[in-house]
């Protein structure tokens, strides 16, 4: 940790990081016209939000802040890889890290790791069907699109709430916390593919007031105060690849996780790379390219 980082995120272990959370989430949700119109006006400017993109652009249209927040595109500025055994990227953002899970770690930044079970809950069974695959974890800054969507189709197998703290998921924090993605709050989503299991884990943050799935609704908050899961067996929920299936209302970070030898990322898929929702990322493992 140097000496700059430190000083961004030693505050937020004593900050109230849940109350705050509270209060920004009724902050970005009142629909008082005045309040709602300049947090939108002001983040757009600050932050450089590309409207253009955006279905709609009439900020009075928005009955909330974080309406605008979690706004839509339009169809056509995020196309779908079209390759068959293509792995699409699930949201606008940065790569933090992408590679292999290796000894059951996952890579976070230099010097810090955390485990695959303490990422999904603390299941040893569950983190053993990722055991020596492939993870990545894309931050998504306050700029970009905040809907989350398929990288593969997939049926859902079962969702799991995990209680946690709200540290910053910013890259300062994310060089300075140790096991940040497995301490934060997060639900992570399991789904069963054409290359075995997929985990689509979204992490919590300071301020994030919520994280939500299409097919539940409003996960947290509130935050319970054990891990929560929900099974789906009974009722299968198939998602094709690049549908939409969850949203933060605020941003944060989502962690895909794929089993061993079925996924290979794109060799420029690293660290630090800009992506954008749809475009290819990685490839089915051992199978042909065909468009």
């Amino acid at each position: 940790m140097n000496f700059k980082d430190a000083l961004t995120t030693l505050p937020q272990y004593i900050y109230p990081q849940h109350g705050l959370s509270k209060l920004m989430s009724y902050i970005t949700h009142s629909e008082h016209k005045a309040l709602k119109n300049w947090c939108i006006s002001t983040i757009i400017k600050h932050y450089g939000v590309n409207m253009d993109e955006a279905k709609e652009q009439n900020l009075d249209a928005f009955k909330s802040f974080n309406h605008f927040f979690t706004r839509e595109l339009k169809p056509e500025v995020r196309p779908l890889t079209m390759e068959k055994n293509a792995i699409a990227c699930p949201a606008d953002g940065a790569v933090s890290q992408a590679g292999k899970i290796e000894g059951g770690s996952i890579f976070q930044a230099k010097g810090m790791s955390f485990t695959a079970v303490d990422l999904l809950g603390g299941d040893a069974e569950r983190a053993k069907l990722f055991e020596d695959g492939v993870f990545t974890t894309i931050y998504l800054s306050p700029k970009d699109y905040h809907r989350l969507h398929m990288p593969l189709t997939g049926t859902l197998k079962e969702m799991v709430h995990i209680p946690g703290k709200l540290f910053s998921v910013n890259t300062a924090t994310t060089r300075s916390v140790p096991g940040l993605f497995a301490r934060n709050e997060r639900v992570a989503a399991i789904f069963d593919t054409e290359v075995g299991p997929m985990a689509l884990v979204l992490v919590g943050a300071i301020f994030v007031s919520s994280i939500e799935t299409v097919w539940h609704g409003v996960v947290t908050p509130p935050t319970a105060p054990s891990v929560q899961t929900w099974y789906y067996d009974k009722k299968p929920i198939a998602l094709k690849k690049g549908e939409e299936m969850g949203r933060f209302n605020m941003g944060s970070t989502i962690i895909i996780l794929f089993g061993k030898d079925k996924v290979q990322w794109e060799s420029e898929f690293k660290a630090d790379q800009l992506v954008n929702l749809g475009t290819k990322i990685g490839a089915l493992a051992g199978l042909d390219e065909v468009k």
